[in-house]
């Protein structure tokens, strides 16, 4: 999924004393685990140094059930796919499948959904997107011109979005010559030029947008349709490098218990105040 980028003070390594290893074909034992640590609520660092989160609780359950040492390292999110190819880690967390990165990447079960939409000031241009509220797919008819009018609404606004995410790739191909785009290295950083007045509106993940909605006293909302599919990676998932369908086969194991028994509902509602866990 994602928009994600760590703070320089944060590059920290973070064990999570846990069960022993399990045997399997290729004997996995220990996992390295990165995560940017600058995506509230689903990672961030708090005043303690320790990175904290939904994608950390559901980390943390995912090995203690999985009986694997887990060893998590906060790292940038543009490095996040490339360490991970390298062998610096093992598993990478809040990451969205969509076509771009499955031809580099596998991806465990989704342990979350979360749609798209745009962060906005609530006394600006964009406050009152059309469709706002109506949750679509882009692979459907409705979607299709629910994005249409989008890129009417939008034309000449600038909108920030993140580097390496889809939520980028997503501008990019669908409102490219109607909008300007500005790239930020995290959510954090385009979230501070739009309260700054510099861009028009944010595109982004709906719980990063409803969270900084929130804390904003009004000055922010959400405004626009919740969008899935596409280009978009609207699945959280775990990354994992390709061919290693033993440790694919343990995290999924494990993430299908959690959704089955409750487990990933509760840490949902823990951190968003709303169920985004998959439903099956």
């Amino acid at each position: 999924m994602a928009s994600r980028s760590s703070l320089a003070a944060a590059l920290a390594i973070i064990a999570l004393p846990l069960l022993g290893g399990v045997a399997t074909a290729k004997d996995w034992k220990s996992v390295t685990v990165g995560v940017e640590g600058a995506f509230p609520p689903f990672n961030s660092v708090n005043a303690g140094g320790e990175v904290e989160g939904l994608d950390l609780d559901v980390m943390k359950e995912v090995c203690k059930r999985a009986a694997l040492d887990c060893k998590i390292v906060v790292q940038d999110w543009d490095s996040q796919i490339p360490s991970l190819l390298a062998g610096k880690f093992d598993v990478v967390l809040t990451m969205g499948p969509n076509p771009e990165r499955r031809k580099v990447i596998d991806f465990s079960d989704p342990y979350v959904i979360t749609p798209n939409t745009f962060l906005v000031p609530t006394d600006g241009p964009l406050a009152n997107l059309p469709h706002t509220g109506e949750r679509l797919s882009t692979d459907t008819p409705e979607g299709q011109k629910a994005v249409a009018d989008l890129k009417e609404a939008l034309k000449g606004k600038t909108l920030g979005a993140s580097l390496s995410t889809s939520q980028l790739q997503f501008v990019e191909e669908n409102f490219a010559g109607a909008v300007e785009v500005r790239t930020y290295k995290s959510a954090e950083q385009s979230h501070l030029d739009l309260e700054g007045g510099r861009i028009d509106g944010q595109f982004d993940n709906v719980v990063f947008v409803n969270d900084r909605a929130k804390g904003s006293s009004g000055a922010l909302k959400a405004s626009g349709p919740l969008l899935t599919g596409g280009i978009m990676a609207t699945n959280v998932c775990l990354g994992i490098r390709k061919e290693e369908p033993e440790l694919k086969a343990i995290l999924d194991k494990a993430v299908g218990e959690m959704r089955a028994d409750g487990t990933l509902a509760k840490i949902s509602q823990k951190w968003f105040s709303m169920d985004l866990s998959p439903q099956k």
